[in-house]
């Protein structure tokens, strides 16, 4: 089948995924951005020269295939498929960075192996901030493009597979999670974060002593804080020891100030009215005899006299 046939058209409302891979198709219709529903387009293993020209106008495509087929680029129309999200490109004959892809901010999924690439351009970072998978793998690079250390949102980064003997200090990475460097001539792994999952020679062994390393570090912590929390435990049981002697302390005084008033009682008892002058014995009251010269014997009163 090498033209598509028009009547596909039809199918807008219904039409969201179009798999034509390995169709050998060569056409699409000029009617095809009638399908603004379509989401995903496959049309890798063709054997295209170049994109179809109809494929730019699609309003609101996600994501497309183009691998296996003889493109060496892409159109500069390319950049109305402002809604792409991911593009698959691989083996093709790439020998440069499609210029029109720094249009595209909004992808986020580039597939790029099996081409022909050397270097990437200096304003990807700055291009395309969004970006999150970047596949490099069998292309002719003979070292890690600087710029991609400035990919910091970058998840997903493949390099299998070129020409690269030395890769540089990559923990910088912040958000890179998987990293394959296979079939390069490097001697020791590439240096990245420490949850950056590798894969080529010598990363399996790599990531076990990471590992290890880890955990001993996360022990040697953990003994840390307990010490810390042991001093500082040691330290509120001396306060609160200080604290208790000094009550002891408060309440030795206290109960010797009690203990000298039973022994010393003061004279509050006696009330004060010198009026009466009365004194509190046995149930019995007393009246002073110096005052009115009277004094007491049995139940009379005999007058103080002089014989």
């Amino acid at each position: 089948m090498a033209r598509l046939p028009t009547s596909i058209c039809t199918l807008a409302d219904q039409l969201y995924k179009l798999y034509l891979s390995g169709t050998m198709i060569t056409e699409l219709p000029d009617d095809i951005y009638q399908l603004y529903n379509l989401r995903t387009l496959a049309l890798d293993a063709n054997k295209l020269p170049e994109l179809p020209e109809a494929v730019c106008s699609l309003p609101h495509l996600g994501r497309l295939y183009l691998g296996a087929n003889r493109l060496q680029g892409l159109p500069m129309s390319f950049a109305r498929l402002q809604t792409l999200r991911t593009l698959w490109i691989e083996r093709n004959f790439l020998h440069h960075f499609p210029q029109v892809l720094l249009s595209m901010p909004a992808l986020r999924c580039l597939q790029m192996g099996d081409n022909r690439l050397k270097g990437l351009p200096g304003d990807i970072a700055t291009c395309m901030p969004g970006l999150k998978g970047l596949w490099l793998y069998g292309n002719r690079l003979e070292r890690v493009p600087k710029v991609l250390l400035r990919l910091h949102g970058l998840e997903i980064l493949d390099l299998d597979k070129n020409r690269i003997a030395v890769f540089p200090d990559m923990s910088g990475m912040k958000g890179l999670r998987l990293l394959s460097y296979d079939h390069n001539p490097v001697k020791a792994p590439p240096k990245v974060g420490e949850t950056v999952t590798l894969v080529g020679e010598g990363a399996q062994e790599f990531m076990e002593e990471r590992e290890e390393q880890r955990k001993q570090r996360e022990e040697e912590e953990m003994e840390e804080q307990e010490r810390e929390q042991q001093e500082k435990d040691a330290a509120k049981a001396e306060r609160g020891e200080e604290e208790g002697e000094g009550e002891e302390k408060l309440e030795e005084e206290q109960y010797e100030e009690e203990e000298a008033e039973q022994e010393n009682p003061n004279s509050d008892h006696y009330s004060g009215n010198r009026e009466g002058d009365f004194y509190e014995e046995d149930d019995e009251y007393y009246l002073e005899e110096e005052e009115e010269g009277y004094y007491y014997e049995g139940e009379n009163y005999y007058t103080r006299g002089i014989y």
